[in-house]
């Protein structure tokens, strides 16, 4: 992200909609949109899945939580699809991950698919993520050398003597009406004398119905911006070399 690497740490890029009630979507939506992306998206799969729903009345404590069900629709590679859920479209791409312009193509396909079919009243949410795998060649490395984000110990703990951590944090943007959240986790190294990460990003429209379905795009286009400099930010000059910029 921003720079573009030859050894790009994305695992994965979703862009995730949710839709107000008012669409005019039911049962019969999934097969619709998939003969509208058919020459794109031929295979076509479905899985049950859980949504979970804090209660908002402070009398009634706890979450509801219930089962939905989602199309998925995958390109001929298997590592781009779209997923249909109640009200949800989600369109991501694998490993390994293109070009920005390729994802964003994907996302303005299935978007149009679904406003050609369905009746689309207000946008709820708009949520960019990108997961990035980093791995190190050090075993337990000094973590000030690869990331400007990272856990802070103080003087009276052990410096590098914990197994594993999670650090976090959300950044508010725009008068709170959207933020990044960015979240750091150790994970387990493919090869031997190295030590992984898990860097998450996570850019969303956190104001319901704030855009408009025409400004989609344009709040994608700048979600994507200000992913990579959240990201640029987080990391060090030893893990660009790492990644290898391409010129």
């Amino acid at each position: 992200m921003g720079r573009r690497y030859r050894n790009s740490p994305i695992v994965e890029a979703v862009c995730e909609f949710r839709f107000g009630k008012g669409a005019n979507w039911d049962m019969t939506t999934p097969g619709i949109i998939y003969n509208e992306v058919r020459p794109k998206f031929p295979h076509k799969e479905s899985h049950v899945g859980q949504e979970v729903k804090l209660s908002p009345d402070n009398r009634m404590p706890g979450a509801q939580v219930k089962s939905v069900n989602f199309a998925r629709f995958l390109a001929d590679d298997k590592k781009t699809l779209m997923q249909l859920g109640d009200g949800t479209l989600l369109i991501s791409r694998l490993n390994p991950y293109t070009t920005w312009q390729d994802f964003k193509n994907n996302i303005e396909y299935a978007l149009n698919a679904l406003k050609k079919n369905v009746e689309l009243n207000s946008i709820q949410r708009i949520g960019l993520r990108y997961l990035n795998r980093i791995e190190v060649p050090e075993e337990n490395p000094n973590l000030e050398k690869y990331f400007e984000f990272r856990p802070f110990l103080g003087l009276n703990l052990p410096k590098r003597e914990h197994n594993s951590f999670i650090v976090g944090c959300i950044f508010p943007i725009i008068g709170d009406r959207e933020s990044c959240k960015i979240e750091l986790t150790t994970a387990v190294p493919e090869g031997s004398n190295a030590s992984a990460f898990t860097l998450d990003l996570d850019y969303s429209m956190t104001k319901p119905e704030s855009i408009q379905f025409d400004q989609s795009l344009e709040w994608i286009e700048e979600a994507h911006e200000g992913l990579e400099r959240f990201f640029e930010g987080c990391i060090t000059q030893p893990l660009r070399d790492l990644f290898d910029v391409v010129v």
